[in-house]
């Protein structure tokens, strides 16, 4: 079963649109194999820049920075939609190049993470960062990408 979701590509210079349907597809399945499974909801996939995320950031987090990724869950009572996954160009692409990780790998990773939210995981205490990176880990294994958080332990 495939969630259906729309693709939206806001800003030129993201890998071709036929390529982020395919990947964002692996990323969705592999979480939700991970997480118990597909909701039977849409949800949108935003790939735009740094600017409209900043904007959206200050807007429902009151944090005037970018971001790579921002989730927005459906509002209570929302029987289709799940909600709303959008991820920053520059910061995106920035953060792959530091950690030399193909953009690609970071774009999977980024759209699992923000699947999870959507499905209401977090990372606000340690033991919710451990529970949704050990998903995370496991959702981008099954894509045999590597371990995002690698370099993040002692």
């Amino acid at each position: 079963m495939q969630v259906p979701f729309d693709l939206i590509v806001e800003t030129e210079g993201w890998p071709p649109e036929d390529t982020l349907k395919d990947l964002c597809d692996a990323a969705i399945a592999a979480a939700a194999r991970e997480s118990g499974g597909l909701p039977a909801k849409s949800f949108c996939l935003l790939f735009t820049d740094d600017a409209a995320l900043k904007d959206l950031n200050f807007r429902f987090r009151d944090q005037a920075k970018p971001t790579n990724v921002l989730s927005f869950p459906a509002a209570p009572g929302d029987e289709d939609h799940l909600g709303d996954i959008a991820l920053g160009q520059e910061t995106v692409f920035r953060e792959a190049q530091e950690t030399s990780i193909p953009i690609e790998h970071h774009i999977a990773h980024l759209v699992v993470h923000g699947f999870l939210h959507l499905q209401g995981y977090d990372h606000q205490t340690e033991a919710e960062a451990e529970q949704m990176e050990s998903i995370e880990r496991k959702a981008l294994q099954h894509m045999k990408i590597a371990d995002p958080y690698a370099g993040d332990q002692p």
